[in-house]
């Protein structure tokens, strides 16, 4: 006759939860391995919001703009990009593509939501997106811009000229209809006009110089 072992009645809601916590912590483990296994490599950072990820392949980082690189805050951006993943592995999720085919993704460094990173420094501007964080880097990126800092800070933003106060008229850009108008100190919207060097907007010492980067005289502007 075989003896089987019989644990006592006392006994079995203990091995129970012993087995309960093994089996967890397998989970766990596995879970870990997983998550660790699918990091991607950075290979390099393209401007402030684009990765080049393992395979040559690009990834734009969601809910943000980068200044391009020639603009105000571009060096900057990059550079704080770069900071943050810069021989390191990032995991991506809620994936898709933006209208141009290009991946975008929200982008992790361990625990770090390197999307939320980039907001907080203000060297980017925010950009409406719908993910599960999207409140949160809505809050983030208005945090920075209230706090003045990256390109909303007056190396960037500005209302007066600081490197030539004689160049006085101001170019600016209409991002809805991508209208290039200047305006001249005696334009009604002059005072309220801020140039953000960010986007391309510049300040130019005469209405020849104005005109020919492109830009036309405001309708606000006096005529002469």
């Amino acid at each position: 006759m075989k003896f089987r072992f019989r644990p006592p009645i006392s006994l079995i809601p203990l091995i129970s939860l012993i087995l309960l916590l093994s089996v967890s912590f397998n989970i766990y483990q596995f879970v870990n391995r997983r998550s660790s296994s699918s990091a991607i490599p950075v290979i390099g950072v393209i401007d402030g919001d684009t990765l080049v990820l393992e395979g040559k392949v690009r990834l734009r980082l969601r809910h943000l703009d980068a200044p391009e690189l020639n603009f105000c805050g571009g060096p900057e951006a990059k550079q704080q990009l770069e900071n943050l993943v810069t021989g390191k592995s990032v995991d991506i999720t809620e994936k898709i593509l933006d209208q141009r085919g290009r991946a975008m993704a929200l982008t992790y460094v361990g625990d770090t939501l390197i999307n939320r990173k980039m907001l907080s420094s203000g060297w980017v501007r925010y950009h409406h997106d719908q993910t599960t964080v999207t409140a949160d880097l809505k809050a983030v990126a208005a945090a920075a811009k209230s706090a003045k800092l990256g390109i909303f800070g007056p190396k960037c933003w500005q209302t007066e000229n600081p490197d030539r106060p004689d160049c006085l008229i101001k170019g600016n850009l209409n991002n809805a209809t991508g209208e290039k108008r200047y305006y001249l100190p005696g334009c009604t919207q002059y005072k309220t006009t801020i140039i953000e060097k960010d986007l391309g907007e510049d300040w130019f010492c005469s209405e020849k110089d104005a005109q020919k980067a492109g830009y036309v005289k405001s309708l606000a502007c006096p005529s002469l």
